[in-house]
Order: structure tokens, then sequence, then C-alpha cells
């Protein structure tokens, strides 16, 4: 024989099933455990490009863990908070134990692709790339996401169109080259100097740089742009 039910009855019942199936997530968000790992998460990705969101995964309900009054989250070695990872969580007392614990961590932002075939050595410009928005965490952690960090720089192995910008593919200039004329400026407590000499290296802006001065001394200083080196004393 079927039995039948009043609508209002079904959905009571209906609205039971779904608490049910939602008490262990709504215990999980409640607790001091996943309270610290949202805490940990928000601190550690406060430096991401982009919109950041992220999820915890509920433990196990078979997960057995004795009381805990104090935990330190931490990040095993080698991994990164991009995309799926892990976190690790150490109880400092009474208990000693750790978990680690599956976390999403999503970043939505723009970012930077080829907009045509570079051979290495080219020097890329404002043209050569086009600014594209998305999921950032499918991509690798040092894409690039600002166009200064790709203008000016020349591509170091070569680079196909529709590829998404690293930063390990891209070198800085040289701010001074071996045997280029430089401009010394000398800094010390109430008095700047300037004068001439040749670079005897090669160097990055923010490197040091060793340069014979017209007179014949070697000096070293920092390397900046447009061939000037910055001496301290």
């Amino acid at each position: 024989m079927k039995l039948l039910y009043p609508s209002h009855l079904m959905n009571r019942l209906h609205k039971l099933l779904w608490l049910l199936l939602l008490l262990p997530l709504l215990v999980h968000a409640q607790s001091p455990l996943y309270s610290t790992l949202e805490d940990f998460l928000r601190a550690q990705t406060q430096g991401l490009p982009g919109k950041v969101t992220y999820n915890v995964t509920p433990l196990d309900a078979r997960t057995k863990l004795s009381p805990c009054d104090a935990f330190e989250p931490f990040l095993p070695s080698g991994s990164k908070l991009w995309g799926k990872a892990t976190v690790g969580v150490r109880c400092l007392g009474p208990s000693s134990w750790t978990i680690y614990v599956p976390v999403q961590v999503n970043v939505s932002g723009d970012y930077l692709i080829s907009a045509r075939p570079m051979p290495a050595g080219y020097l890329i410009a404002e043209t050569d790339f086009v600014v594209r928005s998305g999921d950032l965490s499918g991509l690798p952690t040092n894409v690039i996401t600002d166009r200064s960090q790709a203008i000016g720089k020349t591509v170091k192995s070569g680079l196909g169109a529709g590829q998404p910008l690293r930063s390990d593919q891209l070198i800085a200039p040289w701010a001074v080259l071996q045997g280029q004329n430089v401009m010394t400026i000398s800094n010390g407590p109430g008095f700047t100097v300037s004068s001439s000499g040749k670079a005897l290296t090669n160097a990055l802006a923010g490197q040091l740089v060793q340069v014979r001065t017209d007179s014949g001394q070697t000096v070293s200083g920092i390397a900046r742009a447009g061939g000037v080196v910055e001496i301290s004393h």
C-alpha cells in the first residue's frame, strides 16, 4: 500500500534532511580549529594579486582529535597557498598532535599573455602583450599580473604567441654595460660629487658594479638606470 503524506509534512521532512546534511559543516565552521585556519589563510594570502577566496575541506567525521587549547597552523615544506594546497596544524597543548588539512585557494585577477612570438633577447613593449582576466590559481605562481613587470624586460629564451608571461621568462636589461662610459655620483654627509669613468663589469639596476675613474682609481658602487653609479661614503 502506498502511503501519502501531506505536503506540509513533506516540506518539514525535506528541511530536516537538509539540516542533518549541513550540521557537520556548521559545527566545523564554528570550531576553534576552523577559525584558526581561516585567520591563517587570511593573513598568508594578503599579498596575493587579485581577489582571493579560499575554502577549508571539513575533516573526516571519523577523525578523532584529543582536546586542544591552542593551535599553530603552518605551511608544509615546499607548499604554497595557490590552488589546491595543504595546511598543517599543530596542537600546542594540552594534547600533542599534528594534522594536515586540504584547502583550496582561488585567485581571480588580471594577467598578461604574449600577443606575438618573441625570440630570445627581444625587448618587450606594451604592444607585445594582452591583458586577460581569469582564475590565476590555475596558472604558475610567478605569472605576471602588472604591466610594469614586463615592459622594458628582455625575453630570456623565446616565447610563443598566447602564452601567459612569467617572471622567470624575462630578465631586466643591463643598467650598465662593461666598457660603458658612466657617471659616478658620490654621496656623503653634506656633500655630493659627480665624475666620469668606465664600467668594468655588466650590472642590473641595483647591483654592485666596479668603475675605473678618469684618474685611474677603481671604485665600486650601485648601478642605476641611465649609466649612473652611486657611490656612498
